[in-house]
């Protein structure tokens, strides 16, 4: 057994990007939010991702702009440090080390140098606390800083960031816990308290949410459970402070936001509707309805320009100061479970699985970008807790990504449960799936499994269900219609002794059908639907089924609930190995014969990849995460590696994916793979065989031949080196066109760079008429250097160099071409022009 080597887990995209507010750059022309262990870049005007910040160990909890310098970025880490980006470029500036796990980073002008952030109070009691402290952040030349002085600013701290805020550009903080609201005055270091009681006359709840502060005026906003937003005035006399109230959210309001100049508050919530209310004017309102999930956080530009606003279905949406939307960023929708299995679309080659309510989301595993969504349920989600709705639960694509099946459910919770199996047709015009069977009464009961045949002459669907049966659907074509118009129809319907079916499965060439009945597994075919064989050799039931691939397909491969891991030769119909492991995920390789198996034991997963024929796993991987796994999946590889390593080979063809509990989706990847990726992301690289153009001339520079003017010369190669071109153009050529600065910044930069210095660079026609004079002088021996010189140069120009080495002269040669030098040559040119 190979054991891991240079083999790695690594996060591979898909984090979630609405876990803190994200934040707009003060020219509104970036939006940075935190995604897992890194820092997002992303245009607003493109919505396309620049880059990432990359260099924390841990989740990102918070991320702010620098008040000094509006071009870097701090983000804080629960690996306990805060680390300072310049983000345009995607340069870690320095790293603070404050030793303690942190949760959010504010800033403020007034304190410069100083950050607060959340930390965890050490209590002796079980229940976990928050204080908020402020850390000076100390000025030194080195890249890694350790940030010693931290001092307390409150230890009445709520978890939840968005209760905490900064009022009147940093003259005081306010931060609001369960039913209390504390104001802290830094010039007075005093803090001033008031409560609400728990509930009101109408028993609304009163607990509070989410606080903002008015930028110029003293005025804080507050959100409650019960939907209602008070305005707080007064408070810095702490007997004589009022509240104002109101209304429009009917559940908790999650997030509030000034904007810049404090004309408006902007406020969201469950409903997914972001509701601006004008400063000062009452309860007159604007709002921006059915924005998607409902609504976590807001942020404005420093311009008040842009708004944003991140959604629970891991959607960042960029809006117009006139409040229209004008861009999303969708991640990889994360909603309370994964229902269906990770698939691959056949054609595009996607991430496919449940996202938003009643949708597949088709997403890109190369560009970390969700591609769109497939309406399966075709009713609209109503976003309010308790409601019994429709979910997509199963689905499965066939070989080539012709069909797709998908199975909704409603009353999982409930006796009266209600599905549907439904069978999508791939339209060319539309490039996406349409509708085309809609089975109402499939099965009695809940359907367990389904798949399709991998046969490439007929297509066929089986589904299994609790009710005790199992059945073939194959498409049919009514003799009144046309004959694009086909539909599916129950083709075969089975079951064996009564008993529940667990799973289903088609060998590699669609001439066996494997249906596990509790502990038995029936072999059907399914031309003829004769049952040929059973097998029942392993005590526990059935869990997991699937055939081997190429070389391997000879063999069956199942685990049971009693943690077995068991492997039949369907040549003989007996158990060929078994092993006592317990299995999560067992999940097949479509271009190999390799199968990975996700076992979890003493709280933690490993991962074993082995081949049917040999019980010996080629590869394991110790402790892969600490939760269990229940989602896989193998991607095909655009082009395959030439990995010679023996742990990495089964990484050839294929990359295993997998999703945590926590909806993290994690791969394993080779050291050399990542540096391949790491290198091409940095710089796109130019081929150096690319035509010689005159454009290609314009772009080149001289090349440093200083150093090499001592050396003697060697024999031009058949191919010269291509010129290098210029610093000030390869940035050019490399910046994408929407971070470039305008065109008139850039018009003086590039003129300067296409002009060609003359130092050192001999005229070509001044050195035509030397030779030519050299002709007519008679002068043999100088003539043939002459000559040959020319030659040289003429070839290295009909190649497209405009740089030539000068050749090392005498003196006696110095003299002689000085004076010819002054000698007047201008009625050579004439007489050059009129030879035929």
């Amino acid at each position: 057994m190979v054991e891991q080597s240079d083999v790695r887990v690594v996060r591979c995209g898909g984090s979630k990007i609405n876990f803190r507010p994200p934040i707009i750059s003060t020219d509104s022309r970036f939006l940075l939010c935190a995604s897992g262990d890194s820092v997002k870049v992303y245009s607003t005007r493109t919505e396309e991702w620049l880059h990432s910040l990359q260099g924390h160990t841990n989740q990102v909890t918070g991320i702010a702009l620098n008040p000094a310098n509006h071009l870097q970025v701090y983000s804080c880490s629960a690996d306990g440090t805060v680390k300072l980006w310049d983000f345009i470029d995607g340069i870690l500036i320095k790293t603070f080390i404050i030793g303690h796990p942190l949760f959010a980073i504010y800033v403020s002008e007034k304190h410069e140098g100083i950050v607060f952030l959340h930390i965890v109070m050490d209590t002796e009691s079980k229940k976990e606390g928050f204080q908020l402290v402020a850390v000076h952040l100390p000025k030194s030349a080195e890249q890694e800083v350790e940030a010693k002085e931290l001092s307390a600013v409150s230890s009445q701290i709520s978890p939840n960031p968005s209760c905490t805020a900064f009022g009147r550009e940093g003259q005081y903080i306010a931060f609001a816990r369960n039913l209390q609201l504390n104001v802290y005055f830094f010039r007075k270091q005093k803090t001033y308290s008031f409560s609400l009681k728990a509930t009101d006359k109408k028993g609304a709840k009163n607990a509070f949410t989410c606080i903002a502060c008015h930028p110029t005026d003293d005025c804080i906003a507050t959100g409650h459970e019960d939907g209602k937003i008070r305005l707080w005035r007064n408070f810095i006399h702490k007997k004589e402070y009022t509240y104002s109230t109101q209304h429009w959210h009917h559940n908790a309001v999650n997030t509030l936001c000034f904007t810049p100049e404090g004309t408006n508050l902007l406020s969201g919530g469950i409903e997914s509707v972001l509701v601006q209310w004008q400063y000062g004017a009452g309860n007159r309102k604007e709002i921006l309805p059915r924005l998607g999930g409902s609504i976590l956080h807001v942020s404005t530009s420093s311009d008040g320009q842009l708004f944003c606003t991140s959604h629970s279905d891991n959607k960042i949406t960029v809006i117009e100061s006139s409040f229209k939307v004008c861009g999303v960023i969708q991640g990889l929708v994360k909603g309370d479970a994964v229902l269906t299995d990770l698939m691959i679309d056949p054609r595009s080659k996607a991430l496919v699985l449940n996202g938003k309510p009643g949708h597949l989301q088709f997403y890109s595993l190369l560009r970390d970008k969700h591609l769109y969504n497939l309406d399966i349920v075709q009713q609209e989600y109503i976003y309010e807790a308790g409601l019994d709705q429709f979910e997509v639960v199963k689905a499965a694509f066939d070989r080539k990504g012709f069909w797709l099946a998908t199975v909704e459910e409603r009353g999982q919770k409930s006796s009266d449960l209600e599905f549907f199996l439904k069978l999508w047709a791939y339209d060319e015009s539309t490039q996406s799936f349409v509708l085309n069977t809609t089975i109402t009464a499939a099965h009695t009961d809940r359907i367990i499994s389904m798949c399709f045949s991998s046969s490439e002459e007929t297509t066929m669907l089986v589904t299994t269900a609790e009710e005790g049966q199992f059945k073939a659907w194959c498409q049919g074509v009514d003799a009144d219609t046309e004959q694009d118009q086909n539909f599916w129809s129950c083709d075969f319907v089975g079951s064996y002794h009564n008993l529940k079916p667990t799973n289903c499965s088609f060998s590699a060439d669609s001439s066996l059908l494997a249906v596990s009945f509790q502990e038995v597994i029936t072999i059907w075919s399914p031309d003829t639907w004769e049952l040929l064989t059973t097998l029942c050799q392993p005590p526990g039931v059935i869990r997991d089924l699937c055939f081997g691939q190429l070389s391997c397909s000879k063999y069956l491969i199942a685990t049971t609930t009693e943690n077995l891991l068991c492997c039949w030769n369907l040549l003989t119909c007996a158990l060929e190995w078994s092993t006592s492991v317990e299995v999560s995920k067992l999940q097949l390789d479509p271009l190999s014969e390799n199968v990975a198996a996700f076992s979890y034991q003493s709280e933690h997963t490993d991962l074993f990849v082995f081949k049917p024929n040999e019980p010996r796993p080629l590869f394991s991987h110790k402790n892969v995460c600490s939760e269990k796994i229940h989602r896989a999946v193998f991607v095909p590889r655009e082009e395959p590696l030439n990995s010679c390593d023996e742990s990495s080979q089964w990484l050839n063809r294929s990359q295993l994916y997998f999703l945590t509990q926590n909806m993290d989706l994690m791969t394993f990847s080779t050291a050399t793979e990542e540096d391949r990726l790491l290198s091409s992301s940095r710089r796109l690289v130019i081929d150096d065989s690319v035509a010689v153009t005159p454009f290609y001339l314009l772009l080149g520079k001289h090349r440093q031949q200083q150093q090499k003017l001592d050396t003697p010369s060697h024999p031009a190669a058949d191919k010269p080196q291509q010129p290098q071109g210029s610093v000030t153009i390869t940035e050019l050529l490399h910046t994408p066109a929407h971070v470039l600065p305008a065109a008139s910044v850039l018009c003086s930069m590039f003129v300067s760079s296409l002009l060609i210095s003359n130092t050192g660079v001999q005229d070509p026609l001044r050195k035509e008429m030397e030779s030519s004079e050299q002709e007519m002088n008679g002068e043999e021996e100088d003539s043939e250097e002459e000559m040959e010189a020319c030659d040289s140069q003429q070839e290295l120009r009909a190649q497209g160099s405009v740089d030539e080495v000068t050749p090392k002269l005498s003196k006696a040669q110095e003299r002689e071409l000085k004076r010819v030098r002054k000698t007047d040559f201008s009625w050579m040119a004439g007489l050059v022009d009129s030879k035929p």
